[in-house]
């Protein structure tokens, strides 16, 4: 058996440790009844006992939006934002009531936290964000994780909470990304025009067929699809983190999963978890610029993981300071790998396909030989 063979099999389920586990606004409201204050309950009466079993457990939650719609009478999901910021604002009220409620029942203490990509992209308010959830975590309480949709624009917007849910995974370093909706999992067809669509029980998480499976639908008070999931598993497996993506509204899905029970996709990553640092970088959804190089670079980086160097960047676009993300792309634009950049933009546009003994005439000084060093350097 290979070893991607093996990876397929779900042994490394029973040593998670560390767990984000992502619920759908499917499986949480509904237009009609808000909350669905029954299925909350039954969800964190699993999360408390996952605890108890000595496993930590962060909670990506949407709904916010829904039940707000249904608390101001909407009967769907509005299209301006600042009309689905007021929804958030109201919902968010309720969906941390019903929560605490819940996890109170089990002995659990609850944390609300509200993120937007921005918490995330600088790197102190990352670092925060993450020593925040470890003491929370230690102390026993679940955090209770939401995008900011009160202050969101389109600009900071993660988009989804799948997206949230594989960032966190990062942020925490997590060992498994559990998205829990209203499906089984990933389908080999679209079941609303296959009826012989059958569940993929596993694959890896970078397996580019996967693709062609997915479609670009949500659901009425949503805002993913099949699509953003599988994105989010590829975003999670880049930091080490497996994921398994199941169905909500299955009994006891959470325990069954953990209990190694054949449920839902299960995507592995192929990567060991990364150091902190890599995480960060990993996690950037923005980078500031793009670095083109040449195909020996790509060797090289892929190969032998060496640093990035001038002599191999054959050109440069964006706007980039010293320390920013960029990315590293090939001749047919296709991302290679993603890290900090020593140089900024103007520099080198001006060093590119130098050797480093040429950086102090090109530009003045020369203040390392890479461009990106390999320590903050990360393949895709």
């Amino acid at each position: 058996m290979s070893v991607n063979e093996s990876m397929l099999h779900r042994s490394d389920i029973a040593q998670a440790k560390r767990i984000v586990v992502k619920v759908g606004s499917s499986l949480l409201t509904s237009l009609e009844n808000g909350l669905a204050r029954r299925e909350i309950g039954q969800y964190c009466r699993e999360i408390a006992l996952l605890m108890a079993a000595g496993r930590e457990v962060i909670l990506v939650s949407s709904g916010s939006i829904a039940e707000g719609c249904k608390r101001l009478g909407w009967s769907s999901r509005p299209e301006e934002v600042h009309r689905l910021q007021a929804a958030a604002a109201v919902g968010q009220i309720g969906l941390m009531q019903a929560y605490e409620e819940a996890l109170q029942a089990h002995g659990c203490g609850s944390a609300m936290i509200l993120l937007t990509h921005d918490d995330l992209a600088d790197r102190q308010r990352y670092l925060n964000a993450r020593a925040t959830l470890k003491t929370l975590t230690d102390m026993s309480v679940v955090p209770i994780i939401n995008e900011n949709d009160t202050v969101a624009t389109d600009e900071i917007r993660f988009g989804d909470n799948d997206t949230l849910g594989a960032l966190v995974a990062n942020l925490i370093e997590a060992d498994l990304l559990v998205i829990l909706t209203d499906v089984q999992g990933l389908l080999s067809a679209d079941p609303r025009v296959d009826a012989t669509a059958e569940r993929v029980e596993s694959a890896l998480a970078t397996d580019e067929t996967l693709t062609n499976l997915v479609g670009e639908g949500a659901g009425t008070m949503g805002s993913g699809g099949m699509v953003t999931k599988l994105k989010a598993a590829r975003l999670a497996a880049r930091s080490g983190a497996h994921t398994l993506i199941a169905s909500g509204e299955e009994p006891q899905i959470l325990t069954r999963l953990l209990d190694g029970e054949n449920l839902g996709t299960w995507l592995p990553a192929e990567v060991s978890p990364m150091t902190a640092r890599k995480r960060w970088i990993a996690g950037q959804l923005r980078a500031k610029g793009d670095i083109v190089i040449d195909n020996g670079a790509v060797h090289a980086l892929r190969q032998h993981g060496v640093s990035l160097l001038a002599a191999g960047i054959l050109s440069v676009r964006g706007d980039f300071r010293r320390g920013d993300v960029v990315r590293c792309l090939d001749q047919n634009n296709e991302i290679v790998a993603q890290g900090l950049s020593n140089y900024g933009v103007s520099e080198v546009e001006a060093i590119k396909g130098l050797a480093s003994g040429a950086y102090r005439q090109a530009i003045g000084y020369a203040a390392e030989e890479e461009v990106v060093h390999r320590d903050n350097l990360v393949l895709i």
